[in-house]
């Protein structure tokens, strides 16, 4: 399987979970978005890493690992989110000592903060970006398949507010795909990447 780079694009805050942020990846060579839901922690642990000259007074929880990993000549190689279940992103981290490779399974927000703080490269594998991806001024005729599952993404490592969220699912539930097609499309225009998450979880179920 072939991997495709990612760049974060930013972070925008939920617009139906308090406490929870949206955490958009760019396709390096496309133009497809990879929107994961994450908490406020994470999301706070990544923008002070993107803004080189916020340091905080006390080393947050990812900045302790750095000093961690730099002690002990331990190198964050890069990052790749393998797989994707259930609407959940699963991440690896590649690390490597005295030449030595080691793989270390991590939520994708934690993987993600990391490799910021190493400027290590942040990967996916093609199948997951075509299942998850969305375009910006997407026509739903001409891209089926960027509509897929990041509900999930909402609902077991990454996820907070669930119970506001299934609320949020029985809307979805009762549209028709056309509609949800319509939805999707002005949900990304408005870069609503949270929403647009959940509606391409519920496409995704009725498609797969």
């Amino acid at each position: 399987m072939s991997l495709v780079k990612l760049t974060i694009k930013g972070i925008s805050y939920s617009q139906t979970q308090n406490g929870a942020y949206a955490l958009i990846l760019n396709e390096v060579d496309g133009e497809r978005k990879l929107p994961i839901v994450i908490g406020a922690f994470e999301a706070q642990s990544i923008a002070i890493a993107l803004e080189k000259e916020i340091k905080p007074p006390r080393p947050l929880t990812h900045d302790l690992f750095k000093s961690f990993a730099d002690r002990f000549d331990i190198v964050v190689k890069q990052v790749i989110i393998h797989k994707l279940v259930d609407g959940v992103f699963y991440s690896s981290i590649i690390c490597e000592r005295d030449k030595i490779e080691e793989i270390i399974d991590a939520r994708t927000s934690d993987a993600i903060a990391l490799a910021l703080r190493f400027n290590a490269p942040i990967f996916t594998y093609k199948n997951i970006l075509d299942k998850a991806g969305i375009y910006l001024n997407t026509n739903p005729t001409e891209h089926e398949n960027e509509i897929p599952e990041d509900d999930g993404v909402l609902s077991t490592p990454e996820t907070f507010g669930l119970d506001n969220n299934s609320k949020v699912g029985d809307i979805y539930a009762s549209m028709s795909l056309s509609e949800l097609h319509d939805v999707l499309e002005k949900a990304v225009q408005e870069e609503d990447y949270e929403k647009a998450a959940k509606i391409r979880d519920e496409i995704s179920k009725r498609e797969s």
